[in-house]
């Protein structure tokens, strides 16, 4: 920034900016420096008849304006999409214009651009009365991660955000943790400030505790901060196991409501309720947030996106630009709305007790985000909210802090010619940002992705003693013909075979790994839906839905799309993801049979529950137990969005086919649902593989520790020391023989020859699969011993029951015992080159 007594450019150059010395050296700068606005406005306020303008000492932004570009606009908002409620009558599109809460009178007309413009001054009076913020009331939390492993240390974070804040905050809390029922004190852990701007400040506590002998209940409180809420507990409180034992699992997706949904005809998020009586009867250890954790695509129809939406101009639309003023619109609105979402109860009583490890999907920024054309995902709209989207799911999600700037249309671009965000200063000159945290759990993207202009986070984290975890990323480097970079997958196997080696060589190998991927991976084929929806012939049929309302909920009020189908391209058994998928696959069963490892799938996205699995092909005889080729994809969506109609869960069941990945691999939906939950009659007689109910998961594994001693009943957690270690099997890969201890569903006919039809059960795990089986009964469930894991899907009941009762449907997934030939079919990166290329035989 240049002197005031040195002009830094001409009249002839950019006009009236000429006169103020301290204008940008860029013309097309969208914000000033707080000395440029103080002279703009002390200049334009010396006349006396300008007696409403008040100093401000942010920047300047300006309005959002049209500007011209190339292309068409393809696949998203056309005129099937919603269209606003305009009060004039007329076919103007009306804009909701921003109006921040501010701190007082003279901010508040600053804000708005216009001194007349008093309800909205005062409305912001209004909302910001009171004494100026102390740092000590909380706005949410206290939200609760884990994070990974260290040796025998559990390392974890919570995170609280407080109302007001800045550069420089007035309070530092600190949080004291504790062993419950133990008495004294325990330790203090000041809090570290991630994020702070004059609405809200984002504190980080870390939490380190020492695993032991055995399961472990903690205590925290937050002394010094006041909670709005009188219900709200002062005390919340978390459970370690045991240094010997792997960590019980609760696995959610799609966690918030659609534009357009009666929330209350759904009993709101009322499945938290049984997760809370669950985990009161049982504790979980980590909470899985499989994606859309929030339901951020509000923005588009009552917050600030409103006005883009709702041009008709598909040209204007796209090349509408997303400057500071828009940025600013936007990031108030993701703020509030997770604040909003995570106080909400009782999901917000989950996020204080559980600790989550979370990856996002789309409607943690808005539903389909990456999965448009090219040309439309690189508008400077869709850039611009990429990034802030990013900004909020670092905090909240991943108690990270956020990168100092987001994207802007006029921001400068990242130094050393790499494509990304640059830093504008404008953005934290009232706001303090922690410098970038590295941790060890995760696996940083090598470049930022096309869209969103950060790096990917994939998470890997130890699940206690012999369960390993691994979340991808697949939305930050989405594109329409990507999942992920292939660099990003060779880091992935890279750290996994890592990790995999060094706990071979230890006193505790691993025995599972669960692979987080947000979307499902062994899934009925959607292409004919594919060529049917960009067909001439289903737009009569949507053109009759926004018109008549024919269809009804099967259609999506966002672009006219089936709803459970709204991103078909969002899909691994899209057509252009499919050589990237079958990859992936195969480089996974190599794993499982280079370290004797069972792989499993989490997923969520399809508002449906399935139990997909991929398996060698029955002529080669091999029992899933031996099989490095069984990895079961649970599919549990949604804990809280409401399912689409029967009518699409029986279509796509009537595609559940029995597919060939490859040579030697097969994949397919079991018939994992024997009934309708309660006595409902929701489904068809003939579908016994999709369930359109909300629904959740729990995974327990069946520990080896468990019946070693006591007569051989089931080993209580608090009765293990460190003294009785299992040992591993001899070479790794799990018990056998003698050791093995089938499901109580199997052992009725442990030697039940495998079916021709594979969609029913194939293994010992799977025999008697659904709501009688062990896996599903609360007192059975997790209290085997032969390494394996028992995976139970909770299926709502009753949608207008509020306390969410559910009705359980499970199976066990065998641990791995493989000592044989290492395959050698997946040489190089998934999306690579390849030694042989890959082969998708024909469905029969």
């Amino acid at each position: 920034m240049t002197s005031p007594s040195s002009p830094p450019h001409g009249d002839d150059e950019i006009g009236d900016d000429a006169r103020n010395p301290y204008a940008s050296q860029s013309r097309w700068r969208h914000a000033e420096s707080s000395a440029y606005a103080k002279y703009e406005q002390e200049r334009a306020g010396g006349a006396a008849h300008h007696h409403h303008h008040h100093h401000h000492n942010g920047p300047v932004a300006r309005e959002a304006d049209a500007r011209g570009g190339v292309g068409d606009l393809a696949n998203f908002l056309n005129k099937s999409r919603v269209e606003p409620e305009n009060p004039n009558g007329d076919e103007r599109p009306t804009s909701m214009r921003f109006k921040p809460v501010m701190a007082g009178a003279e901010e508040a007309r600053a804000a708005t651009g216009h001194a007349e413009d008093a309800p909205a001054a005062e409305s912001a009076i209004k909302a910001s009365s009171g004494p100026p913020a102390d740092g000590k009331e909380v706005a949410v939390g206290p939200l609760i991660n884990y994070r990974r492993m260290e040796g025998n240390t559990w390392i974890g974070s919570v995170l609280v955000v407080v109302v007001g804040g800045g550069r420089e905050q007035p309070f530092t809390p600190s949080l004291n943790l504790r062993r419950a029922g133990e008495g004294g004190q325990g330790v203090d852990v000041e809090g570290v400030c991630l994020y702070s701007d004059p609405r809200n400040t984002f504190w980080r506590f870390d939490l380190a505790v020492e695993m032991g002998g055995r399961e472990i209940k903690w205590e925290y409180e937050l002394p010094g901060l006041r909670y709005k809420s009188q219900s709200k507990p002062r005390v919340n409180a978390f459970f370690v196991p045991a240094i010997t034992e792997s960590m019980r699992i609760m696995f959610h997706s799609c966690n918030g409501f659609s534009v357009g949904t009666d929330e209350e005809a759904y009993s709101g998020a009322c499945l938290w309720n049984d997760v809370m009586r669950k985990h009161q009867e049982r504790p979980f250890h980590v909470m899985i947030g499989g994606g859309d954790q929030i339901y951020n695509d509000g923005i588009r129809v009552q917050g600030p996106l409103r006005k883009w939406t709702a041009i008709g101009n598909p040209k204007k639309r796209r090349d509408y630009p997303f400057p500071e003023s828009l940025r600013e619109e936007c990031d108030d609105y993701y703020l509030k709305n997770y604040i909003r979402w995570y106080g909400t109860e009782p999901f917000a009583a989950a996020n204080g007790q559980i600790p989550q490890i979370n990856i996002w999907d789309d409607h943690d920024i808005i539903d389909g985000f990456g999965s448009y054309v090219n040309d439309f995902m690189k508008c400077d709209v869709f850039r611009g909210i990429g990034g802030v989207a990013h900004k909020y799911y670092m905090l909240f999600q991943h108690h990270l802090p956020p990168p100092p700037s987001t994207y802007t249309s006029d921001a400068v671009h990242a130094a050393g010619g790499e494509e990304g965000q640059g830093v504008d200063p404008n953005q934290f000159m009232t706001a303090h940002v922690h410098p970038q945290i590295t941790e060890s759990g995760y696996i940083n993207g090598l470049k930022p992705g096309p869209y969103v202009a950060e790096h990917s986070h994939n998470v890997y984290a130890r699940l206690g003693a012999r369960i390993a975890f691994i979340g991808l990323d697949a939305r930050t480097e989405r594109t329409r013909h990507q999942i992920n970079y292939p660099e990003t997958y060779d880091a992935i196997f890279a750290r996994l075979k890592e990790e995999f080696t060094a706990a071979a060589n230890s006193d505790q190998p691993l025995k599972h790994l669960i692979l987080l991927l947000g979307v499902p991976i062994a899934y009925p084929r959607l292409t004919w839906l594919e060529n049917i929806f960009s067909s001439p012939v289903i737009a009569p049929i949507k053109l009759l839905n926004r018109r008549v309302g024919l269809g009804g909920s099967f259609f999506n009020s966002f672009d006219g799309s089936v709803d459970l189908l709204d991103d078909l391209d969002d899909h691994y058994t899209a057509r252009t993801h499919k050589k990237e998928r079958n990859r992936l696959i195969e480089r996974f069963q190599a794993l499982a049979a280079e370290f004797s490892i069972r792989v499993t799938i989490l997923s969520g996205d399809v508002h449906l529950a399935a139990l997909g699995r991929f398996y060698s092909n029955p002529k080669l005889n091999i029992a899933p137990e031996n099989d490095y080729r069984y990895i079961a994809n649970v599919v549990s969506s949604a804990i809280v969005n409401k399912p689409p109609p029967a009518a699409v869960a029986n279509l796509l069941a009537r595609r559940n086919k029995i597919h060939h990945l490859n040579h030697e691999t097969d994949e397919t939906l079991l018939k994992l649902f024997d009934k309708d939950p309660g006595d409902s009659n929701k489904t068809s007689k003939s579908n016994n593989v999709t369930m359109p109910s909300r629904n959740f998961a729990i995974i327990t594994e069946n520990s080896p520790n468990n019946g070693q001693r006591n007569g051989g009943g089931p080993l209580n957690s608090h009765q293990v020391d460190q003294n009785h270690l299992f040992p591993p099997a001899n070479g790794g890969g799990g018990a056998q023989g003698s050791q093995v201890s089938l499901p109580h569903s199997a052992q009725t006919n442990p030697a039940a020859p495998r079916p021709k039809d594979t969609r029913l059960p194939i293994g010992a795990g799977e025999v008697n699969c659904g709501s009688k089986h062990k896996a599903a009964i609360p007192g059975e469930h997790g209290t085997g011993s032969d390494g394996g894991l028992d995976v139970v899907i909770q299926v709502e009941i009753d949608q207008h029951d509020g306390e969410g009762r559910t009705e359980g449907y499970g199976l066990t997934i065998p641990a791995l015992d493989y000592r044989g030939k290492k395959p050698a079919s997946v040489v190089g990166s998934v999306g690579g080159g390849s030694r042989r290329s890959v082969r998708s035989g024909r469905s029969h």
